[in-house]
């Protein structure tokens, strides 16, 4: 893993933590790289339930670091952009990617989160954030547009006036103000703490229904009701009278933790 991102599990949750706090965890080539990294191994990590994505020093992430993006001239934006065979080039993969992770992904947000920084939280499953984190849509103010996968990640959480009104000007949101509008999901006095308890809830479920209820929050938006419908239908009966699924009745029955086991 990069030095730029740090990546850890402990009782099947992952800790990645964007490790570049002198520059409140700016983006240049080598974040993005690390990042990517970190959540493709998140994709395929054994016994995974949950996913805590937070930033060391004292931002979640400030956004693009510009002087290293100018310095590094055109092989640096094309190394970016490239998209090859896939879907979203990198710069769009950074946030993007959290929606592929197969389990759920807690954001916890503090300090600076704009820009890019904020299009990393977006593809986050949930984002819980403290009071005084200031959130931008910022790219306007440097004569750009937000392309790091926003359309398919702000677009599922706020009406397209807010998002347009966010784009158009690149004013500072704080927390409270983010969660009305439905950027974050919560606002706490430790965000990180309370991401970890959250990702211990989480984990103490069964991994199949977890892994399937995510799934299903995914992919059903964006279905017609045939679709979405018979998508539940299809994501329920694996789970129908299977071997967690029985564990978790009787633990409840029994009123002790239940024992799961790992999808394979």
């Amino acid at each position: 893993m990069s030095e730029r991102v740090t990546y850890s599990v402990e009782d099947g949750i992952a800790e990645i933590r964007l490790n570049r706090p002198d520059k409140h965890n700016g983006l240049d080539l080598a974040m993005f790289e690390g990042i990517v990294a970190a959540g493709e191994r998140a994709k395929t990590e054994p016994g995974l339930r949950a996913v805590v994505l937070s930033g060391e020093g004292p931002s979640f992430c400030a956004g693009l670091d510009f002087k290293s993006f100018m310095a590094a001239g055109q092989a640096y934006q094309d190394k970016l952009l490239a998209r090859g065979d896939r879907v979203d080039n990198i710069a769009q993969r950074v946030g993007w990617i959290w929606t592929e992770v197969p389990v759920p992904v807690i954001a916890a947000l503090h300090g600076t989160c704009v820009g890019g920084g904020l299009q990393i939280a977006l593809g986050a499953d949930i984002r819980l954030a403290h009071p005084q984190t200031r959130l931008a849509v910022k790219e306007i103010v440097w004569g750009l547009i937000p392309d790091m996968s926003i359309t398919r990640t702000l677009s599922r959480l706020v009406r397209l006036d807010v998002a347009k009104e966010l784009t158009f000007t690149g004013r500072e949101l704080d927390a409270p103000e983010a969660a009305r509008l439905g950027l974050v999901t919560r606002v706490c006095d430790d965000p990180l703490a309370e991401a970890r308890a959250l990702a211990k809830t989480i984990a103490e479920r069964s991994p199949h229904a977890i892994r399937a209820a995510k799934t299903l929050w995914e992919q059903a938006p964006g279905l017609d009701d045939r679709g979405a419908l018979a998508l539940e239908t299809e994501l329920q009966l694996p789970l129908l009278g299977s071997k967690n699924q029985l564990e978790a009745v009787m633990a409840r029955m029994q009123k002790r933790a239940p024992k799961f086991e790992d999808p394979s």
